[in-house]
């Protein structure tokens, strides 16, 4: 199966462990990959959006129209960037208005918008395209005995109109996923809390974090495990933050789905940059060492 990723801007600049998990993992699934190096930033679907909305869905669009030209899906690794082109490919397909307005700016670069592609997470590909049974299959080293808490933030499932993968307010499709690769996926009470990294506020943005991080804590799990670079940003190197403003040793290694099923796939922590984040306590280690041992 052939698509087209789009990265974003935090993940190249910022965290390429999880390009390469993503690279690593889906070839053991058989997903090729087809890259398109013209892409800008989505653009980013809060702050732009509420500066200009006409050029946040011109820009949005001009993405979507390249991948247009490969005549391949869009696939998306950062929930951010997935809400700003699914909405966009969502509106513009349904207002004709609009799709004129936008298409006129296009014109001025030679393209236009036709929305004939769809737009989605890996993850939401990987359930209902490549299915979970495949991803099973791929794993050689289940990752027994490792407990994952789960944080859907925000945008992977709302507005459930347009981003159509579940019930936003009972969802599993991460549980499932993490299931796949042999760990136990664990509830706490704020796995859909936002991270905090939209707000305005930071001290506020630091209370939503905290408050994360406390539900966490209080859980059974050895990690946190995530889907979106700017999550990751707010709960790794923003676990020191919250540290040093609450006064307390934070110590919960947050960890990029793909890095868990690449390391379940057979790839080492090594391969997959876990030793690039901030917060990697040796017990995380010792632990998921311990977990790659076979059953």
């Amino acid at each position: 199966m052939q698509v087209t990723p789009f990265w974003g801007c935090m993940i190249p600049l910022k965290y390429p462990q999880m390009e390469r998990a993503v690279r690593l993992s889906m070839e053991k699934i058989g997903v090729e990959l087809v890259d398109e190096n013209r892409f800008s930033c989505c653009p980013d679907p809060i702050y732009f959006k509420a500066g200009d909305k006409l050029t946040w869905f011109t820009l949005a669009a001009r993405n979507l129209a390249l991948a247009e030209e490969k005549g391949l899906d869009l696939v998306t690794m950062c929930s951010g960037c997935t809400a700003t082109l699914c909405e966009v490919n969502h509106h513009l397909r349904e207002d004709e208005e609009l799709r004129k307005k936008v298409n006129e700016n296009l014109k001025s670069i030679g393209r236009s918008y036709n929305g004939s592609i769809r737009v989605r997470h890996l993850v939401t590909l990987l359930r209902d395209d490549i299915g979970l049974n495949r991803i099973h299959d791929s794993v050689v080293n289940p990752l027994h005995d490792l407990k994952v808490a789960i944080h859907y933030g925000c945008h992977l499932l709302k507005p459930s109109t347009i981003m159509q993968v579940e019930d936003p307010l009972n969802p599993n499709i991460l549980s499932k996923l993490i299931e796949m690769t042999g760990a136990t996926a664990v509830d706490h009470y704020e796995h859909l809390m936002c991270c905090g990294k939209a707000g305005n506020d930071p001290q506020l943005s630091l209370k939503m974090s905290h408050a994360v991080f406390d539900s966490v804590d209080k859980s059974t799990a050895d990690c946190l495990g995530l889907i979106c670079p700017t999550c990751f940003d707010s709960f790794d190197v923003g676990q020191l933050r919250v540290s040093r403003e609450y006064k307390i040793d934070l110590q919960i290694p947050v960890v990029y789905y793909f890095q868990l099923l690449a390391i379940a796939q057979g790839y080492s922590a090594e391969d997959v940059g876990l030793k690039y984040h901030k917060i990697m306590p040796q017990i995380f280690k010792d632990k998921l060492e311990g977990a790659l041992t076979p059953a």
